[in-house]
């Protein structure tokens, strides 16, 4: 089944979920390079639905892998499941002979991780992890700025996640990541797992060698909710009608992060009504509670310090309740600097060289082009590049600075496990421990 680099690449798709069809959307723009040929997933309306939007045969809509007939369908597999299932899924796969398109984070724990390093090694299949941000403009620009020597070496990464109120209060307080113990993950590597990656990115050909992080869970409790607040905001509220957080306000007035919050809905197979979601929320909908009352128990705001293996320091702020969201970077090498903002899709490159100006400064525009092709899809325009660098790797040609070897990608992660273990347990981690 293997493609050569004349032919497309013909892809299964394992758990259908919002970030596996965006990648896959891939194939819709560009059926020479990409196919998809099978799709796996346990839910028989998002079967049905994403298997009548990519034309899949309907004996090419398996339920789980295990249904999956002996014979390969597909050279690689996009896999898009939750976060826990993500090495299990992943080691079945590669057992029956499929290279990886992995969504982050690769896994929960420094355990599974090595684990499934080791044995893409001895399969030699090849993994390529959904680090996204990596392939948007503005972080490939300053990674190629650092790369040609603009900076001289570099000495500090400093970077900031600053999430947006009602994000947060729909993914890490209402929703899917708000608990360790119901979805396995921190808030840091659920939220952040992006963020550490690129700083490990940026200090290449450095390492990290040990981390901590000090924060925790702080705002989003019973202790600071309002008077007249209630339990559901349209059920027992008093003050909904002016509230940030309200349900209403964010997910039926202002229409955002809807893919989250009308998922109770799905298995009415057809677009829900307006009164079908307010009934909702009033009901069982997780997404109507009130975001001081709900079962959430990972942390809030959190920062990152990191050391690597050449001396370079590396620091994150990860926040939450942020009016706007946005990531800042700011590196200092031995000749200048980098700081930007990727929300305003633009850096200032700052340096100097001995002569009669004190520094020079150039800012940078790193806004996509709009070809129709990237500009108009997530992550700062990164989706389809990081799909376009996978079928490149495949092919046997030679991918931009974003992709890198698993063990690049291993490295943020365990930095990331380092510094949540350190925030537990007051204390720097060495990677090495977590290695084993």
């Amino acid at each position: 089944m293997n493609a050569t680099a004349n032919g497309p690449i013909a892809v299964i798709l394992v758990g259908v979920g919002h970030r596996t069809v965006t990648y896959a959307r891939y194939a819709q723009s560009r059926p020479d390079e990409l196919q998809v040929k099978a799709l796996v997933d346990p839910d028989p309306v998002r079967r049905e639905q994403v298997g009548d939007r990519f034309d899949i045969p309907a004996d090419r809509r398996y339920s789980w892998i295990a249904d999956l007939p002996e014979e390969q369908l597909a050279r690689a597999a996009i896999n898009g499941t939750m976060d826990d299932i993500h090495v299990e899924t992943s080691l079945e796969l590669l057992e029956r002979g499929y290279d990886l398109l992995l969504e982050k984070p690769i896994s929960l724990d420094a355990e599974s991780l090595i684990q499934l390093q080791r044995r893409a090694d001895e399969l030699d299949r090849t993994i390529v992890v959904c680090h996204v941000l990596r392939h948007a403009p503005f972080y490939t620009s300053i990674k190629e700025t650092i790369a040609r020597g603009a900076i001289g070496d570099v000495l500090t990464v400093d970077m900031a996640e600053m999430v947006a109120y009602d994000h947060m209060a729909t993914s890490y307080v209402r929703g899917r990541w708000r608990s360790l113990e119901s979805c396995g993950s921190s808030f840091l590597m659920a939220k952040s797992c992006h963020d550490m990656d690129l700083m490990s990115w940026f200090a290449q050909p450095a390492a990290p060698v040990r981390a901590t992080s000090t924060g925790g869970l702080r705002y989003f409790t019973e202790a600071n909710a309002p008077e007249g607040s209630g339990t559901r905001c349209l059920v027992d509220c008093q003050i909904e009608a002016s509230c940030p957080f309200s349900a209403r306000r964010i997910h039926v007035e202002q229409n955002r992060h809807v893919f989250y919050a009308w998922e109770p809905l799905e298995h009415l197979g057809r677009p829900a009504t307006e009164e079908e979601k307010l009934e909702s929320l009033r009901t069982d909908n997780p997404y109507g509670r009130c975001v001081w009352r709900c079962d959430n128990d990972v942390a809030d705001h959190q920062a990152v310090s990191v050391e690597f293996d050449n001396g370079i320091t590396g620091n994150l702020t990860l926040t939450s309740n942020a009016a706007r969201g946005d990531r800042t970077v700011h590196i200092v090498g031995t000749r200048g600097e980098i700081i930007g903002s990727l929300h305003d899709e633009s850096y200032t490159l700052r340096t100097f060289d001995g002569g009669p100006e004190v520094f020079h400064e150039e800012v940078i525009s790193t806004t996509p082009v709009d070809d129709g092709m990237y500009a108009s899809h997530g992550h700062g325009g990164g989706d389809h590049r990081l799909v376009e660098d996978f079928i490149k790797v495949l092919n046997g040609g030679t991918p931009s600075l974003s992709t890198t070897s698993l063990a690049d990608s291993v490295n943020g992660h365990l930095a990331g496990f380092a510094a949540e273990q350190g925030r537990l347990e007051g204390r720097w981690v060495d990677l090495a421990e977590l290695r084993g």
